[in-house]
């Protein structure tokens, strides 16, 4: 039995195309299902539904042999014990610094400002900081956090940006880029090679459904 790791939302909208072009349809919509293990039109592969942040310590630990997770993900669980074959190109969006469109953040870095920042991606904002000498008190958050510049609990948030519509209806502005993000293919070590005759196939299909994406009709 494989089984994939994935999380409810967009990564799982955007991983089905991949599947099917691998030959596998999971038999099951998780919107109107309420379970957690969801069989496939291959007796030998199921998918798992866990939190998008909780796919990496699933398949690290070998409760699912393969996921799909954002790098962001990926960065902050640190990617140990896991082997990452394959950038699938979905899901792709950017991790940014957001302020207060009143917010003079140029001269705040500039003159060495200590910045108050909220996120969740605690690792990638004080890796991102510290590469550019500039002091910050990381605030963690899980959500909402658009309202921390807002309501004066920091000066900037570190965040997920795709269109950038929530950034402009809370009055808020990107500053920096900090890096681009889109979701991998991660496999359990040991998986792949007690499991690689069931595994090879699903990896090679991933790869030729990026190369070559289906045409819409």
């Amino acid at each position: 039995m494989i089984t994939l790791a994935l999380s409810k939302g967009r990564i799982y909208d955007e991983t089905l195309p991949l599947l099917k072009a691998a030959g596998i349809e999971v038999l099951e919509d998780p919107d109107k299902s309420r379970k957690l293990i969801l069989p496939t039109n291959q007796s030998d592969v199921r998918v798992v539904l866990v939190r998008a942040t909780d796919v990496p310590t699933y398949v690290e630990y070998g409760g699912a042999d393969l996921g799909v997770t954002g790098k962001d993900t990926l960065i902050e669980h640190g990617g140990q014990g896991l082997y990452q074959p394959l950038d699938l190109q979905i899901a792709q969006c950017r991790m940014s610094v957001a302020v207060r469109a009143d917010f003079d953040y140029a001269s705040a870095v500039r003159q060495g400002s200590r910045l108050k920042v909220a996120t969740k991606y605690t690792t990638i904002a004080r890796e991102f900081f510290a590469s550019k000498g500039v002091h910050v008190d990381l605030i963690k958050l899980y959500g909402s956090m658009e309202l921390a510049p807002l309501t004066g609990l920091a000066d900037a948030i570190v965040d997920l940006v795709s269109t950038g519509s929530t950034l402009k209806a809370n009055q808020l502005v990107e500053v920096e880029r900090i890096m681009d993000i889109s979701s991998r293919l991660v496999v359990n070590q040991a998986a792949l090679k007690l499991k690689q005759r069931a595994i090879q196939p699903l990896l090679d299909a991933f790869s030729k459904a990026i190369t070559n994406p289906p045409v819409p009709t």
